[in-house]
């Protein structure tokens, strides 16, 4: 019944969300991540606030929670639209409708767009099913996997960071055609991800216990976490490649590659999660290595023709 409540005010911050993610895609690719930045801290910080005030000080409960998301939602999305305008303006670009509607740019972009949503549901697909295992394995596994799933979402804000410049770089060197611009923004992003996916690991494997006492207070799950830390303290450096090759990919615009690559990467890691299910949970970890190396290896197995096609 919460969850309904929630999600029937949620559900009209659709369009200022799907904005939000145009308008910060733009920037980015612009290489103006510094509006990005701040326009994610219009959103996040305009929600923090509008929550605590529609929870704690008008008692609103999750109604107030999802209120006050909605509202910053549509904040953030004409705060961005605001800024878009202005710096468009000042570039000389103009805005017409027409240009909108145009044949085949639209078919572009939603070809694009498919290819990159099939791409995600199979990537979101790896993590659900990883998740719907590891609750076959009892509730302490399920927690400790919780648990160390934060250590995953955290180094995937570092190395997404890369990989953004990545697709910057590399969007750039492909529009003027420039083989060498290409390869200095492949080598540089990858070079400065590799060390960040290092010092990320160095730091999960010496401040990881205490991380995991942070997160939880139950003694079973931090017991279970401990044991299983290793598989997400070296997750930075195994998936590091896949990160960065999703930017460059991304940056060319190359989808198709993109969802087959993915969806192959998705067998394969079925494929082992069945032929490791005797090791238990350290097997459903052991897939999801697998699945960040086929990751790997079809994109990279694509590379060559993408730096051929400059």
């Amino acid at each position: 019944a919460l969850a309904r409540r929630y999600f029937d005010i949620r559900i009209w911050a659709a369009p200022a969300t799907l904005a939000n993610y145009a308008l910060l895609g733009w920037f980015i690719g612009l290489g103006r991540t510094d509006i990005g930045l701040v326009l994610q801290l219009v959103l996040n910080l305009a929600n923090i606030a509008l929550d605590a005030w529609l929870v704690l000080g008008l008692g609103l409960d999750v109604r107030g929670v999802a209120l006050g998301t909605l509202i910053a939602e549509y904040l953030a999305a004409l705060t961005g639209l605001a800024v878009a305008i202005g710096y468009m303006r000042r570039n000389g670009a103009q805005l017409r409708l027409a240009r909108l509607l145009l044949a085949d740019r639209l078919k572009r972009t939603l070809a694009v767009n498919r290819d990159i949503m099939i791409r995600s549901l199979a990537l979101i697909l790896v993590f659900v099913w990883f998740m719907a295992d590891g609750a076959r394995h009892g509730d302490v596994t399920l927690a400790a996997n919780a648990v160390l799933m934060q250590f995953v979402s955290m180094s995937a804000y570092f190395l997404d960071g890369l990989a953004f410049a990545a697709e910057a770089l590399v969007g750039r060197a492909i529009g003027a055609r420039n083989r060498n611009a290409l390869a200095a923004a492949v080598r540089f992003t990858t070079i400065w991800a590799a060390l960040v996916a290092l010092l990320i690991s160095a730091a999960y494997s010496v401040l990881g216990p205490w991380v995991v006492d942070l997160l939880t207070t139950d003694s079973a799950t931090r017991a279970a976490a401990r044991l299983y830390l290793p598989w997400a303290a070296l997750a930075p450096l195994v998936g590091v490649w896949a990160f960065q090759l999703d930017g460059i990919f991304i940056g060319a615009t190359r989808s198709v590659e993109m969802r087959k690559a993915m969806l192959v990467s998705l067998f394969v890691f079925l494929v082992a999660w069945w032929f490791l299910r005797p090791w238990g949970n350290h097997g459903l970890w052991a897939a999801l290595y697998v699945n960040y190396l086929a990751r790997t290896l079809t994109l990279g197995r694509y590379y060559p023709a993408l730096v051929r096609s400059v």
